[in-house]
């Protein structure tokens, strides 16, 4: 069995794809657009994976959007997308600055969590041993829920 790929229905696709990939770094591998079902599929994937999702679509994430106006519930019922990230300080600082609220920062230099523009949970894990604690990131407290 393979692990093939994630999907989450989004509200905005242009707020959505600003998110996952001007903001988080990952990179479209494949769209497709349903005149008759009035809907589109973008698969992303990260960079590290590139290769193999260029290949075969997995691992990827893929972004449902439905072009006709609809609720979604979802956030933390869904539970989580995870990403191993270089700079854990660094991509929560950017995050941060693009508005997006840190909703568990960063405080131990291993793991934060921030939601999407759909309320998808994300959590964000420091690639090898954690970074050391620093500030704004120990003082902070969490914001909402994650």
């Amino acid at each position: 069995m393979d692990f093939l790929h994630t999907m989450v229905r989004v509200k905005d696709l242009d707020a959505s794809l600003h998110f996952y990939c001007d903001l988080l770094g990952l990179i479209e591998v494949k769209r497709y657009d349903s005149e008759q079902g009035r809907f589109s599929l973008i698969y992303l994937a990260a960079p590290g994976q590139l290769d193999e999702a260029k290949e075969s679509f997995k691992p990827t994430i893929e972004l449902t959007y439905n072009w006709d106006p609809e609720d979604y519930t979802g956030g933390r019922n869904f539970g989580h997308l995870a990403f191993s990230v270089d700079d854990i300080y660094a991509i929560c600082d950017k995050l941060r600055q693009s508005g997006v609220t840190i909703n568990r920062p960063p405080r131990c230099g291993h793991m934060a969590f921030v939601k999407s523009p759909d309320g998808i949970s994300i959590e964000l894990l420091q690639k090898g041993e954690a970074l050391a604690p620093q500030e704004p990131w120990l003082s902070m407290e969490n914001t909402g829920t994650w």
